[in-house]
């Protein structure tokens, strides 16, 4: 029986896409349906139909999972933040275990590779150190602030985001009240008429200042001094109040140029024992708990005595390649984005570390470039974007001969694709830990070590 659009089936799902949609079968077709629970029986509608799969919407939970909670967000369904705020956190971990598993044997063809066990985290909720907000009106005219739904740029208000630290809250309130007294018009994406495009929010979780950065089509906006009082006045830790000034039609959040208005340029937070400056503009881990648990693998990983030349590529503001230098004789870092270098540049300076060199360059030119000027890496770490490495890169880096190469990766898929190319140049994955540092979403990394032996 083929399926069609609008007909109703009854499904088990039994497991998770890795956009975290619950998936089951319907007479051999793989059926994806949102917001489902591993072990749901559901009546559910079909909404699209291919060859061998289809998606549907829940009509009806039949029987639910047991893994099911109740629901603490009624943004959760809209919003396109969390995908497992219906499932309970140990079942959130076993599917995202899962999740690296399947692209490790599928995508990367490796059977035998033991995954360690998920490193979760302590608290799942109110872990994220940063806020892009935007801003627009309401069919009341009213000024709201919150997400964008799915694959669209249409806001979905959002009072509190339960990912989110309550200073963010209290700061989203803040602005709010001042905006409806201010008379600053609402920037439109169609038109590019309007001013306030977005409140942009930065805490260091571990000193608690927070940082109030407002993105506008302009120089500023009309009553800052306004904006600072109720900010001070509502938000606990304020250290920072900046404008960042974005002209351009694009759908970048912010321009490049900021004026602080009242208080510091930067906030500080510590993360492995360093001290971070953090500008609107710096790279940051979003989750720093959990980023200082992902660093203490991948320095056990890389397995530093004190007379290595350790090789950083992707490095942003420097934060891995730092946490591991005094256990290395040489740390390079490689980095594209010329405002994170000078920003790891500062961090290694700040924290009197000597021993640090960063790089402007495309990974791969760099590499090419260090191999050309005698640098031999003993071991190199490699953070890319979620599209991976180039095939050229990792060529590059096998070229170079590290004993060890140790892979942070912020998506499975294209993790396990570099390592079947690592493999085939004499690279074997050796040990793979999953570290959640994104909970209630559908992400997932990973720190792999990999040694070099025979091809």
């Amino acid at each position: 029986m083929d399926l069609k659009k609008n007909d109703f089936i009854d499904l088990e799902i039994t497991g998770y896409t890795a956009q975290g949609s619950g998936v089951g079968r319907y007479n051999d077709i793989a059926v994806f349906v949102p917001l489902a629970a591993k072990g749901d029986r559901l009546r559910v509608k079909i909404l699209k139909t291919a060859k061998t799969y289809a998606f549907g919407r829940i009509d009806k939970i039949l029987k639910a999972s047991e893994d099911r909670i109740a629901l603490d967000c009624a943004q959760f369904a809209q919003c396109g933040g969390c995908v497992y705020r219906h499932i309970d956190y140990t079942a959130e971990l076993q599917a995202k275990q899962q999740m690296v598993q399947d692209a490790l044997e599928r995508i990367g063809g490796f059977r035998k590779i033991a995954v360690r066990p998920i490193v979760g985290a302590k608290a799942p909720d109110r872990y994220r150190n940063k806020a892009q907000l935007p801003i627009g009106c309401g069919p009341d005219g009213k000024i709201r602030m919150g997400f964008f739904a799915n694959h669209s740029h249409r806001i979905i208000p959002c009072e509190e985001c339960l990912l989110q630290p309550e200073e963010f809250t209290a700061a989203m309130e803040a602005f709010r009240q001042w905006a409806e007294q201010s008379g600053d018009s609402v920037y439109e994406e169609e038109t590019g008429k309007g001013r306030l495009r977005h409140l942009y929010l930065r805490k260091a979780n571990a000193t608690g200042e927070v940082m109030a950065c407002v993105v506008v089509n302009g120089n500023g906006v009309h009553y800052e001094s306004e904006l600072v009082n109720i900010l001070k006045e509502k938000v606990l830790g304020l250290k920072s109040v900046i404008m960042n000034v974005n002209r351009e039609k694009t759908n970048v959040v912010l321009g490049k140029e900021c004026r602080t208005v009242w208080g510091s340029d930067t906030i500080t937070d510590t993360l492995c024992g360093l001290n971070f400056h953090i500008s609107p503009m710096s790279f940051y881990q979003v989750n720093r708990d959990q980023a200082e648990r992902l660093y203490t693998i991948a320095g056990k990983y890389a397995g530093l005595t004190g007379k290595e030349t350790l090789l950083d590529l992707y490095c942003g503001t420097g934060t891995i390649g730092l946490s591991m230098a005094k256990n290395a004789a040489k740390v390079i870092g490689v980095e594209i984005v010329e405002q994170a270098v000078e920003d790891a540049k500062r961090n290694a300076q700040d924290n009197r570390i000597d021993n640090a060199e960063f790089l402007c360059a495309d990974a791969a030119e760099a590499a090419s470039m260090l191999k050309n000027r005698g640098e031999r890496p003993d071991v190199v770490i490699i953070d890319p974007p979620r599209k991976g490495c180039d095939a050229s890169l990792i060529e590059t880096i096998a070229g170079m001969a590290p004993q060890r190469v140790v892979y942070v990766s912020c998506d499975p898929a294209t993790l396990a694709r570099d390592l079947k190319l690592f493999f085939q140049k004499g690279y074997k994955p050796q040990q793979v830990t999953p570290v959640d540092m994104f909970p209630r979403t559908a992400h997932v990394e990973c720190v792999v070590l990999m040694s070099r032996g025979e091809k």
